[in-house]
């Protein structure tokens, strides 16, 4: 009975107070070379890696992130102007290779995407991009639709705390609307 006892309190000693350690890294020049390991506080219990290609007229960037993450969900997600797919995992040091490139693979699906004018523009998806999506975003006071592709995935297991108050996904091509959701920005 004693060695059981034993057993039972040493097992608790190495499993409990366990943080996970996911590598860090914020970069705009799409690199992520100097990535550090971090322990992660407590709550987060996902390590993520982001690759985002933004395009804005001529002028393209590639962002690339890791960190630890509350709750993640892996996919990806095309706004138009910015593509982006995240790797989510959950045990240590598993975010050690960066998030893959966003596709340019056209898969056939075209949704509604915003600009600064308008939501009535066509987005050709790529990837696993098979779902449209139709979300409001609070920022500063102010409020933004955003339109677009995204895979299954995230549809499924998307949580939002960052000011979105609406999201919702939708099969079909064009099956977001034209319409806008809200102002592109309100005062």
């Amino acid at each position: 009975m004693d060695l059981q006892i034993s057993v039972f309190l040493l097992f608790i000693l190495f499993t409990a107070g366990h943080s996970l350690s996911c590598y860090e890294c914020k970069s705009v020049t799409g690199s992520c070379a100097d990535q550090k390991l971090k322990t992660c506080p407590s709550g987060f219990s996902q390590c993520s890696s982001t690759t985002a290609v933004a395009q804005i007229s001529y002028f393209s960037t590639k962002v690339k992130a890791k960190d630890c993450i509350p709750a993640c969900q892996s996919g990806s997600l095309n706004l138009g102007y910015v593509k982006s797919t995240i790797s989510c995992c959950d045990t240590d040091e598993c975010n050690v290779q960066d998030a893959p490139d966003p596709s340019n693979i056209p898969n056939g699906r075209k949704c509604y995407y915003c600009d600064i004018l308008s939501c009535s523009n066509k987005l050709i998806c790529t990837g696993d991009e098979d779902h449209c999506i139709t979300a409001t975003w609070i920022f500063g006071g102010r409020s933004m639709a955003l339109k677009g592709c995204a895979s299954k995935s995230l549809c499924d297991g998307i949580e939002f705390d960052l000011g979105v108050v609406s999201f919702s996904c939708c099969e079909g091509n064009l099956c977001n609307g034209a319409q806008r959701v809200d102002q592109r920005w309100e005062l």
